[in-house]
């Protein structure tokens, strides 16, 4: 059998180089096969086939083992690695700095950083570890060569390896060779990552970085619309997730008095915005994202809730949108007392979406008493339509506009109001028609700061420290897409610091995700990374002085997030010389953590997502090479020290979908510590949440499991999270093809029982059972 090499000639295929090559990139993996790799490989290739192909076919070879041994991933990203080498090296590019002049001659690296570079090459291509790529799983470096890496406009061959791509990224935020070294080794080491637009876009000539982008409700005017569409399309472009409000748009039927006729309320608009958002598409990176925001007050209310159903009139249908509701105390505490809830048009009540707590209270009521409603539902029974559309799509998240604004630093002032969250319901910032709020997200790998022995509590803080200075740092460089954009950011200098691999933390501990023991551990790291966080941001007020807008918040007035909450935290001696640095100097960010859903970072880590339990103890995994099987390593090393891992144990736990709980030959701790999303009380997740929440200035993307969800679940669920003292909540996950239980009274009464449960009564609660 031949191969087609590089330079074109046709040449035989050599079994002794190709085990050769394996088993250099099977160095130190002492549970794979080289020989079976290199063999099968053969086995699959075809006379003539190129030299690329056959790269190809051995690293997907070796990832297809995965399923059956972990290790095969660390052989099949060791070869994905040589692969990409010899791409880069077959441009004639030898070293970092090369690579930057390349990507610069081809107009992608940005001029500041060529200079940069240029000026310090020699130190900065002495830094560059190859051997760095050995930490990442095949499935990570897969998703940093198929989405992250630059690429020639032409050839599309990538022009920067895996290495050079990460000190790509701290050079584009450094302003010394020291500096950006020393962040390159904190991004190699995988403890820390950006989020996605950072790693995309530092140090190219389009330096847009931040993650996340809230605008305010447009005014009801055609022309405050169209420019809210215009300002979507160009934040989306450069990779921003966009969440907007839409409250403040008249309804269907309501009197359009320049012309004397009747408006068809929010949902044509939301169908144009659905069809910006589909066809501005980031940049050609990834698909263009954006969710809508409706208060429960909006008579559109009940035809926003529809808008992603696969069924009705497709003409009021947008299927790109994610929506959620914005929910003020006063609506939640009718669905408790099984009370009337009025409908006003934005036009009768343009007070409303700027009011919140007491105020919002009294100036609803008195709305409802001068007789200013379109009608009057019963809250009940628009609380199941918010549950029913939840459980059907998944969407309609359900985010709690009072406690947002009362805990959050930003609010102090009069006129300081949060509209809205994000994209992934993490960011809660102010906004207004002058001001879009800005965020750029990172999260720590709570993985890379565990032993057996415990969290490494030193290396947390430090890798925090670096982590807020570089956050902090996009804030001066960043591209800003629009005017609004740019006046908000440098004046709140907000960042997002978020943490993933909680799951990795307690399996490590092996903690079962719903103990008292995990709880504590999860507030006590949350503490932590909040406390550090401040404490480095009153380093940079030190330096460069508080942000713009400090002396406007509650944190000028001595009010941290526990105080907010009513925590107690643990570390009373450093919280308290905490607070007097901050009454001295200041801060420079007048928030700094957010929990984001780290789904493409924590790939790459090699950690599962954020704060969430594992979905599945066997995932599929997804590449442009095709689709392949992982099992929980964690597990699998259980089971090995047990002599379980066998073909017949494999078989059954891919018919068990991934469950463990079948498996009588394991102990009971052992089930119970390697349970599923789908297997924990979802009351364990909404409770460590709330238990971190005095440490989460902004927000955290909470996701909730039903795999069978009901009427009578969710409202139980949502309930318990509204009076948990959540801000917010993100996707309701179900399991596929699963239909929604009407397990409740028929009819317009479904609800009734189970928001009278609650929870106050676990022991009879569904969501707990």
């Amino acid at each position: 059998m031949r191969v087609r090499g590089r330079d074109g000639a046709l040449v035989p295929v050599d079994l002794d180089e190709v085990v050769a090559e394996v088993t250099r990139a099977a160095a130190g993996l002492t549970e794979v096969d080289p020989l079976r790799v290199a063999t099968k490989t053969l086995s699959g290739l075809y006379d003539g086939a190129t030299a690329a192909e056959l790269d190809r076919l051995r690293v997907q070879t070796a990832a297809e083992l995965v399923a059956e041994e972990p290790q095969y991933s660390k052989l099949a990203a060791a070869l994905l690695g040589a692969c990409l080498d010899r791409e880069v090296r077959g441009q004639g590019i030898t070293s970092f700095s090369a690579s930057i002049a390349v990507g610069h001659a081809q107009g992608l690296i940005g001029d500041t950083t060529a200079a940069f570079v240029a000026e310090h090459a020699e130190v900065l291509d002495a830094a560059v570890d190859p051997e760095a790529d050995r930490r990442f799983e095949y499935f990570g470096l897969r998703t940093v060569h198929d989405r992250y890496l630059l690429r020639h406009p032409s050839t599309r061959l990538v022009v920067e390896a895996p290495q050079h791509w990460l000190l790509r990224v701290a050079c584009g935020l450094s302003t010394t060779p020291r500096e950006a070294i020393g962040f390159y080794r904190l991004l190699s080491s995988l403890a820390y990552l950006p989020s996605s637009p950072t790693l995309f876009n530092s140090g190219t000539r389009h330096t847009q970085m931040s993650s996340c982008y809230l605008l305010d409700s447009p005014r009801d005017e055609l022309e405050s619309i169209y420019e809210r569409y215009a300002q979507v399309a160009r934040l989306s472009k450069f990779a921003g997730g966009i969440g907007v409000q839409w409250s403040r748009v008249r309804s269907r039927g309501a009197l359009i008095r320049g012309t004397n006729g009747h408006s068809n309320g929010i949902v044509p608009w939301l169908r144009t915005l659905d069809a910006s958002v589909a066809a501005v598409n980031q940049g050609g990176r990834r698909k263009g994202a954006a969710c809508v925001y409706l208060e429960p007050w909006h008579p559109d209310v009940e035809e926003f809730l529809e808008l992603r159903d696969n069924t009705g009139e497709d003409a009021r249908r947008t299927h790109n949108l994610n929506l959620a509701n914005w929910v003020p105390d006063e609506f939640m505490r009718r669905v408790e007392a099984d009370a009337d809830w009025s409908l006003f048009d934005p036009d009768e009540v343009p007070e409303l979406p700027d009011l919140w707590g007491a105020d919002f209270d009294r100036a609803y009521r008195r709305a409802e008493a001068d007789g200013r409603a379109v009608r009057t539902v019963r809250a009940r029974d628009l609380y199941g339509r918010m549950m029913r559309t939840l459980a059907q799509t998944g969407n309609g998240w359900m985010t709690f506009k009072d406690t947002a604004n009362r805990t959050c630093n930003q609010t102090a002032e009069p006129g300081a109001v949060v509209h809205l969250s994000n994209l992934c319901t993490e960011i809660l910032e102010v906004t207004s028609d002058e001001e879009t709020a800005v965020c750029n997200l990172g999260s720590v790998n709570l993985a890379a700061h565990v032993t057996p022995a415990g969290v490494e509590w030193e290396a947390l803080r430090a890798t925090v420290r670096t982590a807020v200075l570089f956050l902090d740092r996009v804030i001066d460089v960043n591209f800003y897409p629009t005017e609004q954009a740019a006046r908000s950011n440098p004046r709140w200098r907000p960042v997002g610091l978020g943490v993933m691999g909680l799951q990795d933390v307690f399996f490590t501990l092996r903690l079962p995700f719903d103990s008292a023991e995990a709880r504590e551990l999860s507030t006590r790291i949350a503490e932590e990374v909040y406390l550090t966080a401040l404490d480095a941001s009153v380093d940079l007020a030190l330096e460069h002085g508080p942000h713009p807008a400090y002396a406007g918040t509650r944190a000028a007035r001595g009010q941290l997030q526990p105080d907010l909450w009513g925590g107690t935290p643990t570390q009373a001696e450093r919280w308290a010389l905490l607070r007097r640095r901050i009454a001295a100097h200041g801060l420079r960010n007048s928030l700094l953590v957010a929990v984001a859903p780290t789904a493409t970072i924590a790939s790459i880590a090699g950690c599962f997502e954020c704060i969430e339990p594992q979905v599945s103890n066997t995932f599929k995994r997804e590449t442009l090479s095709g689709e392949f099987l992982q099992v929980n390593t964690y597990l699998v090393r259980e089971l090995k020290a047990r002599g379980l891992w066998t073909a017949d144990t494999r078989a059954a736990l891919k018919r068990a979908d991934g469950s463990v709980q079948g498996f009588t030959e394991l102990p009971e701790d052992v089930r119970r510590l390697f349970r599923t999303a789908w297997e924990l009380p979802q009351r364990a997740l909404i409770d460590l949440a709330a238990a971190r929440g005095p440490y989460v200035d902004q927000s955290q993307s909470l996701n909730l499991f039903a795999a069978a969800p009901t009427i009578g679940k969710l409202s139980s669920m949502y309930l318990h999270a509204w009076k948990s003292g959540l801000k917010t909540t993100y996707y309701l996950r179900s399991r596929p093809a699963t239909r929604i239980q009407q397990a409740t009274v028929p009819g317009a009464a479904a609800p009734v029982e189970a928001v009278a449960c609650s929870l106050e009564n676990p022991e009879t609660c569904e969501a707990c059972q």
